[in-house]
């Protein structure tokens, strides 16, 4: 059996003019959780209906399940699970009502389908709820039941569009253990979230931005990647003029915004950290706090991301 559950070759989406997806190159390996990140208009929602089968490349090559998304749509749909930030349920229909019509849609035989629905009631939390108007549940249990009236099938791959939109904390933690017992049980997810913290939760990730993938690997090798010096996070007035000397000091290896601080990339060692003091100083600014903090995603993504505008320039394609 090919490891590969997808596999994507120089994959294009052009909506007139605009090039949503342009030129994406990535393979997903059976049963892992991957992330496809990046903010809103980045082409994740544009990347995912394409492997769905939901709408065609304008070019490029892509296989799902081992099936051509330009020729085998309709067999691709028989083997994937998909979940939306919309949840795709019906909301006038009850509870085992929603579950009974995905199965429908999905095909299960007559003789799963009680089976299924017990799983999928039990999964999501709603025994009790059965007959409950699904409008009338909280966004949390909404969330649980679209993620179960996506996989009542059992599908081999689920994509997740965002699904944790809206969600709140909470919701989002448990429903995160639910794609753990998924995936440990076979099941690939491809996941796109704009939430830097969920993207903790996957075994590799796959950042996009205009379009375009910028960089990819494991959680750990992406911060790696970023922190080949140390990270300052300083507080100084005022900012942005701040933000601008520092970005043309050749000791900086990268700065950019974060809320009321500013997240500056540094050589290592304590020399380094003071340069920058007095650079600040001498040039009098006032810096309320400078200290050494440990990277996140967010600012690996963060750095990329303009990285990416200035060699493409704020009005490139």
């Amino acid at each position: 059996m090919n490891e590969w559950a997808v596999e994507v070759k120089e994959l294009t989406r052009r909506f007139g003019d605009f090039t949503a997806v342009d030129r994406i190159t990535f393979s997903v390996k059976r049963g892992e959780i991957f992330g496809f990140l990046g903010p809103n208009g980045a082409g994740k929602s544009t990347t995912i209906r394409m492997l769905c089968g939901i709408i065609e490349p304008t070019s490029g090559t892509g296989t799902v399940a081992g099936l051509d998304i330009r020729t085998q749509a309709e067999q691709i749909k028989e083997r994937i699970g998909y979940m939306s930030q919309k949840f795709s349920l019906y909301e006038d229909l009850t509870v085992e009502e929603n579950i009974q019509f995905y199965a429908g849609i999905y095909g299960v035989p007559p003789g799963r389908m009680e089976e299924r629905q017990r799983w999928v009631i039990q999964m999501a939390g709603l025994e009790g709820r059965e007959r409950a108007l699904t409008g009338d549940l909280a966004m949390g249990w909404k969330q649980r039941l679209a993620l179960g009236c996506a996989i009542v099938h059992e599908p081999e791959i689920l994509f997740l569009d965002e699904p944790t939109a809206g969600v709140d904390p909470v919701s989002r933690r448990q429903f995160w253990e639910l794609i753990y017992e998924l995936a440990q049980g076979g099941v690939t997810v491809f996941v796109t979230t704009h939430y830097m913290d969920e993207a903790e939760h996957c075994d590799r990730l796959c950042l996009i931005y205009r379009g375009r993938i910028v960089a990819m690997g494991t959680p750990a090798q992406l911060k790696s990647a970023y922190t080949s010096g140390q990270l300052l996070e300083i507080e100084v007035e005022p900012q942005m003029p701040a933000l601008d000397v520092l970005a043309d000091d050749p000791l900086v290896h990268d700065v950019a915004v974060f809320g009321k601080k500013l997240h500056v990339v540094v050589p290592e060692g304590e020399h380094a950290a003071e340069q920058v003091r007095a650079r600040l100083l001498r040039e009098q600014f006032t810096v309320r706090s400078l200290q050494p903090v440990l990277p996140s995603l967010e600012d690996v993504f963060v750095a990329l991301v303009e990285r990416t505008d200035r060699e493409l320039g704020e009005g490139g394609n």
